[in-house]
C-alpha cells in the first residue's frame, strides 16, 4: 500500500502510522531502472502485474506499489481465466488459501507496540467478519505469517506504507509482511487504527485479494490513469461486487492517511470467498 507524500508532507498531524523501535532491521532501496532487465519486467507483465514503477528489492521485485514477487515467483508458469475489466470490482488471485476452515498464526517481530496493537486490530476485523479463516497473533513458535520492518523513503511522490503477496499454490497464505519504519511513512504519533488498517490491507493480500482498483490506480492514487496488469492473468472477478465506485473498500491501492476498514462489499468478497 502507498501513500502520496504531499499528504503526508501537508497533513502530518493527521498521517499517524507507527515508529518501529528498531528502523535499521531490513531495508529495501529501490532500484534504478537500468538494474531491472527486460526479462524481468517481461515476467512481471506475463504475471498480470503493472511493470511501471518496479523496483528491485532484496530476492525480487516490489510491484503496483506493495506486491512482493521472489525470482521463484516470476520463474513459476501460469494460466489462468478471462479478467472481466469494470470499475471498482473485487478481484482475486488465482492462488487461494484452502483446507478450510483453518487458523492462521501471526507473529510480529522487531516492531513497536503500535504495530503489535495494529496487528490485533487487523486480527479482529477480520474474525469478526466470521469467515472460514480464523486469525490469532502469537509470540513464540511458527507462525503461518510474519510481520516485520523495513526502511524506505518516498519515491516519485509517494512512500510504500506496506507490503505483501499472494497465496502459494499450496493453498497456504503468502508469509511476510514488510512494514515501512521510515519515519516519512509514519511521523512520531501512531495511530493504532491506521497501522491495523494498513496491516488488514496487506493481509487481504495474502489472503488473495488484488486492489479494487486493479483496472485504475488512479481512482484511489491519483495522477493518470495506470492499469495494474494485462487482463486474463492473475486477476478474477469476485461475483456480487460492485462495478460502481467504491471509495471505502479496504482494499484501495493507496491509503486514505486514516482508519479504512471493511465496508458492506469488502464483506460480501471476504464470504464469497471464504
Amino acid at each position: 500500500m502507498k501513500k502520496q507524500m504531499s499528504i503526508v508532507l501537508t497533513c502530518l498531524c493527521a498521517v499517524v502510522l507507527v515508529v518501529s523501535c528498531k528502523k535499521d532491521q531490513h531495508t529495501q532501496t529501490p532500484a534504478a531502472s537500468g538494474e531491472i532487465s527486460q526479462a524481468a519486467l517481461n515476467a512481471i507483465y506475463n504475471k498480470g502485474f503493472s511493470t511501471a514503477d518496479v523496483h528491485k528489492v532484496s530476492g525480487g521485485y516490489l510491484v503496483e506499489g506493495d506486491i512482493f514477487l521472489s525470482e521463484e515467483d516470476l520463474a513459476t508458469s501460469f494460466s489462468g481465466p478471462v479478467l472481466r475489466v469494470a470499475n471498482t470490482e473485487q478481484y482475486r488471485t488465482t492462488n487461494l488459501v484452502t483446507n478450510l476452515p483453518r487458523t492462521i498464526k501471526i507473529k510480529v517481530t522487531g516492531l513497536g507496540t503500535a504495530f503489535v496493537a495494529g496487528a490485533d486490530t487487523a486480527i479482529n476485523r477480520y474474525n469478526h467478519a466470521n469467515i472460514s479463516l480464523t486469525f490469532t497473533r502469537i509470540t513464540s513458535g511458527t507462525a503461518d505469517i510474519t510481520i516485520s520492518g523495513f526502511n524506505q523513503g518516498p519515491s516519485g511522490g509517494y512512500i510504500t506504507l506496506g507490503s505483501s503477496g499472494f497465496p502459494t499454490s499450496s493453498g497456504n497464505p503468502y508469509s511476510a509482511i514488510s512494514m515501512n519504519t521510515n519515519s516519512q511513512a509514519y511521523g512520531s504519533n501512531p495511530n493504532v487504527l491506521y497501522v491495523g488498517s494498513v496491516i488488514q490491507h496487506e493481509l487481504g493480500h495474502c489472503i488473495g485479494f488484488r486492489h479494487t482498483d486493479y483496472f485504475n490506480r488512479s481512482y484511489s492514487c491519483g495522477g493518470s490513469a495506470s492499469n495494474e496488469g494485462s487482463a486474463g492473468v492473475g486477476a478474477i472477478l469476485i461475483a456480487g461486487t460492485p462495478s460502481g465506485g467504491d471509495p471505502n473498500s479496504f482494499m484501495l491501492a493507496c491509503s486514505n492517511g486514516g482508519n479504512r476498514t471493511f465496508n458492506a462489499n469488502d464483506l460480501i468478497a471476504l464470504n464469497y470467498l471464504y
